[in-house]
């Protein structure tokens, strides 16, 4: 309905399509999500705190190579993520070499065959060779959210380091909201919190959002300037009447989140069925649309996993890839997968049932 409203309309099909946007990205959406975010939460917000981006891999990638990599004096600052597995998509971020340090989590095993990754606070560091701490929220690929107490330790650790606390939100809050337990969003000063209009059903207008202290905006704007000169309009002209209605809230609690809640309960059952008997945990599954599979006895790699469930067409991914920047051996990531289940139903439940047939092969090979 609102591109059928933009097409009659002149002036916004002019300033979609017909117009270049500010840098920072267009400045009627940066206004409407200022206000929107000051009201929702009493965040102190402007539009010089709010910058756009091509997607958010691209706000990633100007932000790590912005505040990380080799310095004039010689020295070289690093990108800390204090819990892996972390997104796999970070990995190839940095233009210079050996641009993150990841820290392994503690493994908190329930006594309902789930489990969850928490921060090891007796083992953080932050040094000066740290230039910024990143984690997801909730977390690709495994679903975990970080407790707001989790999360207020870290800001404080930051704060203390003089580091920013980079919060990626692509699944989470305030929009799209694909989170099924109880989190506190977190902005401050310090605090560069990303967001996307991806997971609201609109990834292929590639629109991240980036909101931070003005002097983080101002260099990323001027990265936009030389890269692109500006980002597309699309996304934030189509995207806008939802946040100054506030219908974007309603999206997200009342249908996204019921939407990709039920399908993980689905499929968390699809895989008990099918793994019936074989040793195996589900990391606890509290947003995003992953469930994240740990099989502490599996006879073969998950990457050999994966290559023989590739050629039976089933598209799974290895847990091995999801541990940038941990350079200690550890044989856990090894023993991981990462299953989606935002696929249709037949789909997700075929899948299901060929992984639990082809873990249950490679037992039998090694008996």
């Amino acid at each position: 309905q609102r591109l059928i409203d933009v097409a009659a309309s002149p002036r916004e099909f002019d300033r979609m399509v017909a117009n270049y946007a500010h840098p920072s990205g267009d400045l009627a959406f940066r206004r409407s999500l200022a206000q929107f975010l000051a009201a929702e939460y009493g965040w102190p917000l402007g539009v010089e705190n709010i910058a756009l981006t091509a997607g958010s891999q691209t706000g990633f990638f100007l932000l790590f190579n912005l505040l990380a990599g080799g310095e004039a004096n010689g020295s070289r600052r690093r990108i800390l993520f204090p819990m892996t597995p972390e997104y796999v998509g970070y990995a190839d971020l940095g233009v210079s070499d050996d641009m993150f340090v990841a820290r392994r989590p503690v493994i908190e095993l329930g006594d309902d065959g789930f489990f969850k990754y928490r921060v090891e606070f007796d083992r953080l560091v932050i040094d000066t060779g740290i230039g910024a701490v990143c984690v997801s929220r909730p977390t690709n690929p495994t679903g975990n959210v970080l407790t707001d107490n989790e999360l207020d330790r870290l800001d404080t650790l930051c704060r203390a380091a003089d580091v920013p606390l980079i919060i990626d939100g692509a699944y989470g809050m305030p929009f799209p909201g694909i989170l099924f337990t109880e989190a506190t969003p977190l902005w401050n000063e310090n605090v560069i919190l990303c967001l996307s209009l991806s997971k609201l059903g609109m990834p292929g207008l590639r629109t991240g959002v980036v909101v931070a202290a003005p002097a983080i905006i101002r260099a990323l704007t001027s990265m936009t300037a030389i890269l692109s000169l500006a980002v597309s309009g699309a996304g934030p002209v189509l995207a806008q009447p939802l946040l100054d209605t506030r219908e974007i809230m309603r999206l997200s609690r009342q249908v996204i989140r019921p939407f990709y809640q039920h399908k993980a309960e689905v499929a968390v059952g699809w895989l008990e069925r099918a793994l019936a008997g074989v040793p195996h945990r589900i990391h606890r599954p509290e947003g995003a649309f992953f469930l994240w599979l740990w099989l502490p006895e599996l006879p073969i790699t998950s990457a050999e996993l994966y290559r023989r469930l590739k050629a039976q067409g089933v598209y799974v991914l290895s847990g091995h890839y999801f541990f940038p920047g941990l350079a200690e051996p550890w044989q856990h990531r090894d023993e991981c997968l990462r299953v989606s289940f935002a696929q249709d139903a037949e789909v997700v439940q075929r899948g299901i049932g060929a992984l639990g047939a082809e873990i249950r092969r490679a037992y039998s090979e090694a008996s």
